[in-house]
């Protein structure tokens, strides 16, 4: 039975609206199993950048060290912004690890190029071992072994690294098998799944922070998900960027979270 570890943090966006991502997390988590389900107590102070580019970098290594005592095998993660991915990715042994990142936004950034200072916006480059070294994985994850899903909101300085890596358009999820074949491609035994719910179109979920036209359906995603799962085990999974603006709006997205919740884990 997998594990669930609800990490509300918010000091990773980038967005005016980020203290919703606790609330979008506390959604989530009411709907979890209560005994397979911890809670992190995440500091809501901001932080500081301690002289890096990096904003809330203080509280951003506070609560990666919180994750690191609280992971366990085959961890789903409840965020909270999608740099929460950073801190459970260095926890495990990624020696044989995919990771499969399905976002509106590649998240390419590093602190010399963010127009933001948000980390969230950042993750995946420090997932490829690159950009602030106190908060980039090291060793850092081979291109080869990364695929961007979805992504359709790029800036400029994305452009260079997203060439480095495969990436899936949201058409392609109309095949089920096409995820699974790019992930055995990589020659990975083994895949984390991450995705900040902005991967899906904004018919079928509300409460994020910046809604991108054109994404996945919840029932595209959750079948590619299976079919992955049937051929390359899952290390574990992050659900991420739920930021509902009221309890009603949060009840109407549940469907579609839960739905990929189910397909994890």
């Amino acid at each position: 039975m997998a594990r669930f570890l609800v990490v509300p943090q918010w000091q990773g966006s980038p967005s005016t609206r980020a203290m919703l991502l606790v609330d979008g997390a506390s959604a989530i988590a009411g709907d979890l199993p209560r005994n397979a389900t911890t809670v992190l107590d995440v500091p809501l102070e901001a932080g500081e950048s301690l002289g890096t580019g990096v904003h809330r970098l203080s509280s951003l290594q506070r609560i990666r060290a919180m994750v690191a005592e609280a992971m366990t095998p085959d961890t789903v993660i409840i965020g909270g912004d999608c740099s929460v991915t950073v801190a459970a990715l260095d926890t495990i042994d990624r020696e044989d690890l995919a990771v499969v990142w399905c976002d509106a936004h590649p998240d390419l950034h590093t602190d010399e190029t963010s127009p933001s200072g948000a980390f969230s916006g950042m993750a995946l480059r420090a997932v490829l071992g690159e950009g602030e070294p106190q908060l980039a994985l090291s060793p850092g994850l081979p291109a080869e072994r990364v695929i961007v899903v979805g992504a359709r909101v790029l800036d400029d300085a994305e452009q260079e690294p997203l060439s480095r890596l495969t990436r899936l358009s949201v058409a392609d999820l109309a095949e089920p098998d096409v995820l699974a074949d790019a992930v055995a491609a990589s020659g990975a035994a083994r895949v984390w799944m991450h995705i900040d719910v902005d991967v899906l179109d904004p018919a079928e979920i509300a409460g994020v922070s910046t809604a991108a036209p054109f994404g996945a359906s919840a029932a595209a995603l959750a079948a590619a998900i299976r079919a992955l799962r049937a051929r390359v085990p899952l290390a574990g999974a992050t659900i991420s960027g739920f930021a509902p603006r009221t309890p009603l709006d949060a009840v109407e997205d549940l469907g579609a979270i839960l739905r990929l919740v189910g397909a994890v884990a």
